[in-house]
Formats: structure tokens, sequence, C-alpha cells
């Protein structure tokens, strides 16, 4: 048998463990922080309700974010692509590639976001803190954006809601 060691730098973050919130559309639990990886990366869970669209498509232009589907069915807008993702299947987003993504079904859907470098996770924590993105002024919204150098293109919502069936903003997953 194996003996097995904890130092100060490991952890175990148990299912429900880790601060959690809405953004307004998806949830979202903070697993792993920049401050943790040295600014490394930052690892975040969505969980999608049916249909649930993410966000207006958008651009990082400091990040690559990681998706891989731990459950449902994810759908993707990358730049002019629509992909579908299942249960063990990655999705690389790259920095200043427009994109978004949605529950692509029935059933709940959830993800595991890497985000590299970190620092972004702290704009989902800021957007938390304002009561999520439908309820945000919209010059603060404006400006978290700018701060984060995310560019948002929310004029798009109403077509991808036509086009993929999606909803926006939706409803909080709850089990």
């Amino acid at each position: 048998m194996r003996a097995e060691t904890q130092t100060a730098s490991t952890r175990v973050l148990g299912p429900a463990e880790g601060k959690a919130g809405f953004l307004g559309s998806i949830g979202v639990r903070f697993m792993v922080d920049g401050e943790t990886t040295d600014g490394g990366f930052s690892l975040v869970e969505h969980p999608m309700s049916a249909h649930a669209l993410a966000a207006p498509p958008h651009r990082h232009l400091r990040e690559d974010e990681y998706s891989y589907v731990v459950e449902g069915r994810m759908g993707a807008l990358l730049g002019d692509d629509v992909l579908e993702a299942g249960p063990g299947d990655p999705v690389f987003k790259p920095r200043g590639e427009w994109h978004t993504f949605w529950n692509a079904g029935e059933d709940p859907c959830r993800i595991l976001e890497i985000i590299a470098p970190a620092g972004f996770e702290r704009f989902f924590a800021e957007l938390v803190d304002l009561g999520d993105v439908a309820q945000a002024d919209p010059a603060v919204l404006g400006a978290l954006c700018e701060r984060y150098a995310l560019e948002m293109d929310p004029s798009s919502v109403p077509g991808l809601i036509e086009r993929f069936g999606v909803r926006f903003p939706a409803e909080p997953l709850t089990r």
C-alpha cells in the first residue's frame, strides 16, 4: 500500500466545494485561481441549463480558453465554424478568436474551462458581484470588459437565439 502525503501546495476540491455564482445565463464555480498557479492558468466549472447561451459572441485579447465537456452536449461557434462536443471532448478557443458556446441539449451540461494565463476568472467574480450580466449597468459592464481586454458583440444575440434555439439570459441550472 502506498502512503499518501499532502503538502501545503496540494489539495482536493470536492464536487460541492469552491465559491459558486450565476453569470446571468450560466453558472460558475471557481476551482483553481491564478494565485494558486502563480498566474499560469485558472480553472472554473460552468454548469448550463438546457439551451442556455453562455454569452454573446466575444473574444479575449489576453487569454486562451480550453473547454472540457464533463456532462451533456456543448455547442460552440468558433469564428465561422459551428461544432458540438460531448463528454470527454476538449474544445480550444484561442485568444483573439470570436466565439460563444451553449448547452446544445435538453439535459444539463457542465464544462470545465481552463483559462491561460490566469486572471480572467476575476472577470467572472466581478460579474457575479454585479448581480449577473442581465442586471449589470451597461456602462459598468463595458468598463469591466475593457479592464479584462474582452470584446463582446451583444447585437448578435437575437440571431443566435433564432439560429440555434438557445435562451439568453437563461435560468440557473438546479440539481
